[in-house]
C-alpha cells in the first residue's frame, strides 16, 4: 500500500473538499493555486508527498477549461514530486455531454479529456453520476462512479414521499434517463413517468406528451443535472398542465448556467433539490427554491475505502438496502 493519505483541493470545490477533510479528520495539505500576470496557473505543492496516497478534489464545472487545467497541472506537479499514486477527486466531470460523435466533423471531447487527466500523471478517477456510464471505458485507469441516489434517496423518503407512496410519481425528463427514474420508484413503490421531448438546439426542447399519469399527485422530475433550466421548467409546465398537485425537481449537478436561476424562481417547481458537487453562484444560493444536500461525506468514505484499498460498491446503495 502507498503511503499516508493527503488530501488537495484546487479553486473549483474547496467548500466540498472541506467537508470531505473534516468527514475524514484529515486537513487539507497546503498548496498554492493562482494565476501569473498573464493568466497561466500557477501552482506549488508545499507538503512533501513523496510516497503518499495523493488525493486532488476538483470538479471541472465553470470556469471549465481552468478548472480542467488546474487540475492537470496539480496532478502533474505531485507526480514530478514523487507521490505515491495521485487519485483525481472529480465530484462535477465537465465536457462528459460530448461522449460520441452526434455529427460529422464532430469531436469526442470526453476522451479527449480522459486521455489529458492521463497523461498529467492521474492514476485513478473518482467521480459521481457520469452523464454517460460509458466515459468510464475512456480511462485506461480505474474509474469509480459513485451515485448521489444514496444522499437522494434517504431526502425523498424523509421529506417528500407521502404515506401512501402510490401519490407520488418519479418522472424522467427524457427516454434516456428511465433507468434511473425506475431506480428511484421502485425503491420507493412511487409510479413512474416519462416526458417526451424533442431537442431542436443545445439546450433546446420541446415536451409533446407524458407517458404515464400524474393527475392529483406529486411528481418528482430526476435528472443528472440541470443546466439551463429551459427543458426541466417546460416539463415542470407540462406536469402542471396535466395536473399534478405538486411537482419537485431532483438533479445530482447544479450546473445552473445562463438564466436557469430565474427561470426555476419563476417555474411552478415547489422545490429543486441538488448536491454540492458543483458550488452554487450568489444568485442561486439566494434563491428559495433550491436546496442543497451534501455528498461530502460518500466521497469521504470513497476516499477512505481507496486508500485501505476496501470494496467501495457498499456505496451504491440506499442505507436501508446496503
Amino acid at each position: 500500500m502507498v503511503g499516508e493519505m493527503m488530501l488537495f483541493t484546487g479553486n473549483a470545490s474547496p467548500a466540498v473538499a472541506k467537508k470531505m477533510a473534516h468527514y475524514l479528520r484529515q486537513p487539507i495539505a497546503s498548496s498554492v493555486v493562482s494565476r501569473f500576470s498573464d493568466g497561466e496557473i500557477r501552482v506549488e505543492i508545499e507538503a512533501n508527498v513523496r510516497g503518499r496516497d495523493v488525493f486532488l478534489v476538483q470538479s471541472t464545472c465553470a470556469p471549465a477549461n481552468d478548472n480542467l487545467m488546474e487540475l492537470l497541472i496539480m496532478a502533474e506537479a505531485c507526480r514530478r514530486s514523487s507521490a505515491g499514486r495521485v487519485t483525481a477527486v472529480m465530484p462535477y466531470f465537465g465536457y462528459a455531454r460530448q461522449d460520441r460523435k452526434v455529427q460529422p466533423r464532430a469531436p469526442i471531447t470526453a476522451k479527449l479529456v480522459a486521455e489529458l487527466i492521463q497523461t498529467a500523471g492521474v492514476e485513478r478517477v473518482l467521480t459521481m453520476d457520469l452523464h454517460a456510464g460509458q466515459i468510464q471505458g475512456f480511462f485506461d485507469v480505474p474509474v469509480d462512479n459513485l451515485y448521489a441516489l444514496p444522499v437522494l434517496y434517504q431526502y425523498l423518503k424523509e421529506n417528500l414521499v407521502t404515506a401512501d407512496p402510490t401519490e407520488t410519481v418519479i418522472v424522467s425528463p427524457d427516454a434516456g434517463g428511465v433507468e434511473r427514474a425506475r431506480s428511484y420508484a421502485r425503491r420507493l413503490g412511487a409510479g413512474l413517468a416519462v416526458l417526451d421531448k424533442r431537442r431542436s438546439a443545445p439546450n433546446e426542447a420541446e415536451v409533446h406528451h407524458i407517458v404515464g399519469d400524474v393527475k392529483d399527485r406529486v411528481a418528482i422530475v430526476v435528472d443528472d443535472m440541470v443546466d439551463t433550466a429551459g427543458t426541466l421548467t417546460k416539463g415542470c409546465s407540462a406536469l402542471k398542465a396535466a395536473g399534478a398537485r405538486a411537482i419537485y425537481g431532483l438533479s445530482t449537478h447544479p450546473v445552473l448556467s445562463g438564466p436557469a436561476v430565474s427561470r426555476v424562481q419563476e417555474s411552478d417547481f415547489d422545490k429543486l433539490i441538488v448536491t454540492d458537487t458543483i458550488p452554487l453562484s450568489e444568485q442561486a444560493r439566494r434563491c428559495a427554491k433550491i436546496e442543497v444536500l451534501s455528498v461530502a461525506p460518500l466521497f469521504a468514505e470513497a476516499i477512505r475505502a481507496i486508500h485501505f484499498n476496501d470494496s467501495i460498491s457498499r456505496l451504491f446503495l440506499p442505507h436501508d438496502e446496503a
